[in-house]
């Protein structure tokens, strides 16, 4: 099976995102585990560079933040890239109050920097999950999708 950034990001999530790791983390000893846990140098890498997008100086480079009450429209590699029932959830998201658009726009940047041809359900979820762990006081919207994760990952098992 062929790992992938999101393979080596959700193993990075489970292991001290999940358990609420407050404390810094060294870089190389990280890469040194991920080595040894099988995954590639090149996957260990992208990870990084997402990781770095994500802690907002790529997300500061966003071009405008939006405001409270716009519509998103889709761009055609959007369309191409992430399916309709991605774009659903994000906007059922939104719609909740779970996303609000700065963080749906961090959304969908971190979504479309994944080394994936289509982006499924599946792993929007973790993205919108990781997405919601770093931005400060969206606890409890995290909790929420984490639990939701578990259970649906728990009944898929059964």
């Amino acid at each position: 099976m062929r790992q992938t950034v999101l393979d080596v990001l959700h193993y990075l999530f489970e292991q001290y995102l999940g358990e609420g790791t407050e404390s810094a983390l060294d870089q190389r000893r990280l890469q040194a585990e991920l080595h040894d846990a099988g995954f590639s140098e090149p996957d260990v890498e992208r990870a990084f560079d997402w990781l770095q997008g994500l802690s907002g100086e790529q997300a500061d480079a966003l071009s405008a933040t939006p405001s409270a009450g716009s519509m998103r429209i889709f761009c055609d590699i959007e369309m191409e890239r992430l399916s309709a029932d991605v774009r659903g959830f994000i906007h059922f998201l939104g719609q909740a109050g779970v996303l609000n658009a700065q963080c749906r726009e961090t959304v969908i940047d971190r979504l479309m920097a994944l080394d994936t041809d289509e982006i499924d359900l599946e792993q929007a979820r973790w993205v919108v999950l990781m997405v919601l762990f770093n931005q400060p006081g969206q606890e409890d919207s995290a909790a929420l999708l984490e639990d939701l994760l578990v259970d649906e990952a728990s009944r898929s098992l059964h």
